[in-house]
């Protein structure tokens, strides 16, 4: 892709007092890409987002907003931001306050449209005290979409939402990603980003450890899950075998995550036993991001 990016770190570092919680971090957002930042706790994915949405200052390096200064007034009626601590007036109808925050901005979808892109209409009349976690956090939603913004910003999106919602959520994201809006993501839940994003960046301790397409950063694992039955084996043979990284036995099933498939599988098959249900998949995400982030520590440390 070329152009202006939409968004942009460049050599951005971000201290505070003695702890520096980013380090030269560069990040380029392409406009209509998603991104998913993945990383532990304290990682630094927080202070990258206020950075970019212009919410704090890098200490040194820069941060862009469709190539711009990310707190212009006019830069600002671009985005959407629906961040980890939010507030609004408690007192308020989901209606009421979905309109305010849409008058806020130039062009607006309307507020019933941002009402039930967030699956609240049976709650539009409702004052804001009386929300769940959940549909707080789908309220938090309309919000951020409520000025039809250009990029919008999701930091931990679906916390505290049930399994149905949180699928309804990802819709609602293919859908504006359909029409050509950038979403920057966060999330714990790494099955969220393998769905949503086309590209993810892996942060840990302040630094960018690795950035590539979902397949990219998991090809980065050699890892497979090894799934069988068998009978004949025990927990402590399978863990002694080269490459093993864990082994469970539950309702009959071995699952072996081995990072030398192929020598486990000749092992088991040297025993000359019965083998039923074989099943060889390579690592997820999830294994790929905390390999990732712990062999950084590592290195580190």
């Amino acid at each position: 892709m070329t152009g202006t990016p939409a968004i942009e770190l460049k050599n951005a570092t971000k201290r505070f007092g003695a702890l520096t919680a980013l380090h030269d971090v560069s990040v380029v957002v392409q406009p209509g890409e998603t991104v998913a930042m993945l990383g532990p706790n304290g990682a630094g994915k927080t202070t990258a987002v206020s950075l970019m949405l212009g919410m704090r200052s890098p200490t040194s390096g820069t941060a862009r907003l469709f190539g711009g200064d990310p707190r212009v007034p006019a830069t600002r009626m671009r985005l959407g931001a629906m961040l980890q601590e939010s507030g609004v007036p408690a007192m308020l109808t989901v209606r009421e306050v979905v309109e305010l925050f849409g008058a806020l901005y130039a062009k607006p979808i309307s507020a019933a449209a941002a009402i039930e892109a967030a699956q609240l209409s049976e709650k539009s009349s409702a004052r804001i005290v009386t929300l769940s976690g959940g549909q707080r956090q789908r309220l938090y939603f309309a919000l951020a979409i409520v000025g039809d913004p250009d990029v919008l910003f999701l930091d931990e999106p679906t916390v505290a939402l049930d399994v149905e919602s949180r699928r309804a959520f990802w819709e609602q994201i293919t859908l504006l990603t359909a029409r050509g809006k950038t979403v920057l993501l966060t999330t714990h839940y790494l099955e969220e980003a393998d769905a949503l994003a086309n590209r993810i960046v892996v942060i840990n301790s302040g630094v960018i450890v690795a950035q590539g397409t979902p397949s990219e950063i998991k090809s980065k694992v050699g890892g497979k899950y090894v799934r069988f039955m068998a009978e004949g084996l025990s927990r402590e043979w399978l863990a002694a075998l080269p490459g093993m990284q864990s082994v469970t036995h539950a309702g009959g099933q071995w699952q072996l995550y081995t990072l030398e498939a192929e020598a486990t599988l000749r092992a088991v098959f040297a025993k000359d036993i019965a083998i039923i249900g074989l099943e060889v998949e390579g690592a997820g995400l999830e294994e790929a991001v905390l390999s990732l982030t712990s062999a950084h520590a590592k290195a580190a440390a």
